[in-house]
């Protein structure tokens, strides 16, 4: 019975992401995603908190905590995949530029394709993988589903139009399914996750990389600043499976620590909107009181 819910979980992690990356190139702002690819600083900000900054904070983390070395693992493989399908809702919570915020997906998904299939070797220890391996679901799962969303949305933005929605509760019906299984598959290691410092040293990287990436902006405009924060914040889990999905010998602990990513980056991403939001609001209340 186990063996088949591990073979559905596998299933919907697969469906997870290439429903999600499919659905992205459907209905995003083309036109001002790649407008925000001719903002040097923002990309050069994006790709350094996302692929550099990030894990070597994971990696940090992972020397300071007493982690085992499965905990450790989740959390590099967390650190690797930045920028989750919820982002551009996050972005609108935030006031933040929602042309900025595709940007932002769409870098990261691209780079994260380039950058999971050469990082995962170097920097996960002892999971039994190569480079190919991890490259080809990547590349099945997420590159090839964005572009062929794309290409719809370009050729026939009224069949873009109609697909999109109902793409979206599809992924959500099957986002739903996901978590149930890993509940039942790995409730228990969530629960004896509560007496490691697996939970201590997922909050402190998630804070502190939401934290440190708006502060750290660079004079950057407000609404650009929180786009990067919140896609830093948020983990395109999915991807950080994927090398999961391929690997042999993987220990429960490491799939443990790379879902109990998901309700840490709720509570990091909706906390960080909520203030991000706050203090626009603020900012756009003074404006009208100056005027």
């Amino acid at each position: 019975m186990t063996d088949v819910l591990a073979i559905l979980l596998k299933i919907t992690v697969m469906i997870f992401m290439a429903g999600s990356l499919l659905e992205l190139g459907l209905r995003v702002n083309l036109t001002g995603a790649l407008a925000g690819l001719r903002d040097v600083r923002f990309v050069t900000l994006s790709l350094l908190w996302a692929f550099v900054l990030c894990p070597a904070l994971a990696y940090a983390l992972t020397l300071i905590f007493p982690l085992t070395p499965s905990f450790a693992m989740g959390l590099i493989l967390l650190s690797l995949a930045p920028c989750a399908p919820l982002l551009p809702m996050l972005a609108d919570k935030a006031r933040a530029d929602l042309d900025y915020a595709a940007t932002f997906m769409l870098l990261a998904s691209a780079a994260t394709v380039v950058y999971m299939p050469v990082m995962v070797p170097l920097l996960v220890k002892g999971l039994s993988v190569s480079a190919w391996t991890i490259t080809k679901p990547m590349l099945a799962l997420v590159l090839i589903p964005l572009l062929i969303g794309l290409a719809i949305q370009f050729r026939r933005r009224s069949a873009a139009i109609w697909i999109q929605p109902l793409l979206k509760r599809l992924t959500g019906v099957d986002t739903l399914l996901m978590v149930a299984l890993v509940i039942i598959i790995y409730g228990k290691g969530f629960i004896s996750s509560i007496g490691s410092w697996a939970i201590g040293a997922q909050v402190v990287f998630f804070f502190a990389v939401t934290a440190a990436s708006y502060a750290l902006g660079f004079g950057m405009p407000r609404n650009q600043k929180s786009v990067i924060s919140l896609g830093i914040c948020t983990r395109n889990v999915g991807a950080a499976m994927a090398p999961l999905l391929v690997a042999t010998g993987v220990e429960k602990d490491t799939v443990v620590m790379v879902t109990l990513g998901i309700p840490m980056m709720f509570v990091a991403s909706l906390t960080a909107a909520r203030v991000f939001g706050a203090r626009a609001g603020a900012a756009s209340n003074r404006v009208e009181a100056h005027k």
